[in-house]
């Protein structure tokens, strides 16, 4: 299926920041009394939803948008040394080209986004980056972006790594392609039944052409 317009995840999905969000996490966790995530949980919280994650680490729904703004805020002094999704610089020209539109949403800031996206050499890429401070606000974000570029449902596709991205995608009525290079597990994805599941960012071709 070729779609005209890709819509991107950031974290996860285009930008490597696991590591470093993991970091920022336990700092704020050690602020305000919260568990911390060892490595060897790692694995365990990849297969959780978002809900469950919360509970698991014991983080109420009212501390949320605190622990976001502020670990958006600590990012940005660090995103400039942060990766790239390895191959995801491969692929992003071929699909740039051969897509209408081309956009980010995500729940970290513009203004990270357009840092991370400046070090790495791909400032002009995409046509608009969106944010939303909530956690599960995306869909409503979807459906503008879709109105904005002028696109029927079927036409435009969200690319995530997570769980709620799926979730996002399928509420406001466009497709999903998930990808296991990000926060959630292959086999968790593919539980909340995604349009695709893509293995490697070489795959994402497929979408296009």
């Amino acid at each position: 299926m070729k779609y005209r317009s890709l819509v991107f995840d950031f974290d996860g999905t285009i930008a490597d920041t696991l590591d470093e969000g993991l970091k920022i996490y336990n700092h704020l966790a050690g602020q305000h009394g919260l568990k911390k995530v060892d490595d060897h949980e790692i694995h365990i919280l990849r297969n959780m939803k978002l809900n469950d994650f919360l509970d698991h680490l014991g983080v109420s729904r009212m501390l949320v948008p605190k622990l976001l703004y502020r670990g958006t805020q600590m990012l940005k002094s660090r995103i400039e040394r942060l990766p790239l999704i390895e191959g995801i610089k491969d692929v992003l020209p071929f699909l740039r080209q051969n897509a209408e539109n081309f956009g980010i949403l995500t729940s970290n800031s513009v203004d990270n986004v357009k840092l991370f996206l400046q070090h790495h050499q791909l400032e002009n890429t995409f046509d608009i980056i969106s944010s939303t401070s909530k956690l599960t606000g995306k869909a409503k974000h979807l459906q503008s972006i879709r109105r904005r570029f002028s696109t029927q449902p079927e036409e435009m596709i969200y690319i995530g790594d997570e769980i709620r991205d799926i979730k996002a995608a399928k509420k406001a009525g466009v497709p999903i392609a998930a990808v296991s290079w990000g926060f959630n597990s292959a086999d968790a994805l593919l539980d909340a039944g995604p349009d695709y599941l893509m293995n490697h960012p070489a795959e994402l071709t497929n979408l296009v052409h």
